[in-house]
């Protein structure tokens, strides 16, 4: 059995695009769109996508919503992610594509492992899997998962998911059923797929500094995020050793045509100028985030035009890194 601390990521094209230790890189959230209520309308996304590809963006990030709550506020990008995975996969070739995240409580574990491997093959190992717990509890008594239970679901999928890309007709046994004398095809392009945990997912941080290969968090000022991130330095050493695993956030922006806007806070983000951005992720940076998810949602701007000003000024600072050649 693989486990995340002796797999070399560095090995696997997405993780690699992405992750560079001591160096912020970013990413965008699907849909690529500012837009009111909680259905986008996903118009000109390939488009938009090849170009935030073209201009440096190391990652694409995908969610896992069902079903629509109204009272949740946001469907994310509409369409179910394993089939827009798929159609984004088709219409890029170099940048990340990455969950942010599958809630795996409410998914058959070898479903999830199926059509992970599926993508990670179809992009040519470009997939990072980031995996949740849950939180809309519309979703738990529709596919019939108590709710009380989904940090001891989650651990059971997560396992269940890793064994199934690693192994090879080995019998798999968990609480909601047993693979024997069968295997799961395809695997993914390296042993297995990097996995990362979303927030804390009912589960210890001890727990996820060791089985993950990193952590997704949530959007908080430097200075609390520093704390964190130092809490997370120190665990993964304490569980695995002197091993990178990358430390990623999420970032709702607005970003004004003036850049010296100065921030105001918006849901889980700011309201700034370019300016003011940069300075932002350079803090995050010196704190020790790896990968900044930027959510356009709550913006003013057409998508195009933000993505342009990020790639031309932000993203020749935060963007992909230069690989040393192969000897």
């Amino acid at each position: 059995m693989y486990r995340p601390s002796t797999i070399p990521y560095q090995q696997h094209r997405g993780f690699s695009r992405t992750f560079t230790q001591g160096h912020l890189s970013l990413g965008l959230f699907f849909p690529l769109e500012a837009f009111d209520g909680d259905t986008p309308s996903m118009l000109n996304q390939v488009e938009l996508a090849k170009r935030a590809e073209a201009l440096g963006f190391c990652a694409l990030w995908f969610r896992d919503v069902p079903l629509r709550d109204p009272g949740f506020g946001d469907v994310g990008q509409l369409f179910d992610p394993w089939v827009y995975l798929g159609y984004m996969a088709a219409h890029t070739s170099e940048i990340a594509l990455g969950t942010a995240s599958i809630a795996i409580p409410v998914h058959h574990p070898l479903h999830t492992a199926k059509a992970s491997a599926s993508v990670d093959q179809l992009s040519a190992g470009r997939l990072i899997l980031g995996v949740a717990s849950g939180d809309r509890p519309v979703e738990f008594s529709a596919f019939g998962v108590d709710p009380e239970r989904r940090g001891e679901i989650f651990r059971e999928h997560y396992e269940v998911i890793r064994r199934a890309h690693s192994t090879s007709f080995e019998p798999i046994r968990w609480s909601g059923g047993e693979m024997r004398g069968a295997d799961l095809i395809p695997k993914p392009t390296t042993q297995v797929i990097p996995m990362f945990v979303t927030g804390n997912s009912r589960q210890s941080l001890d727990w996820i500094a060791r089985e993950s290969v990193g952590w997704i968090n949530y959007p908080r000022i430097p200075n609390m995020q520093r704390m964190i991130v130092e809490d997370w330095r120190q665990e993964v050493m304490k569980q695995c050793g002197p091993v990178y695993k990358p430390f990623t956030q999420s970032l709702y922006i607005d970003l004004d045509e003036t850049p010296s806007t100065p921030p105001t806070r918006i849901h889980l983000g700011f309201k700034l100028g370019r300016y003011h951005l940069r300075f932002l992720l350079e803090s995050l940076e010196e704190i020790g985030v790896d990968h900044v998810i930027l959510n356009l949602k709550y913006g003013k701007r057409p998508a195009a035009e933000v993505i342009e000003e990020l790639g031309t000024h932000i993203v020749p600072q935060f963007g992909v890194q230069p690989r040393p050649e192969a000897n």
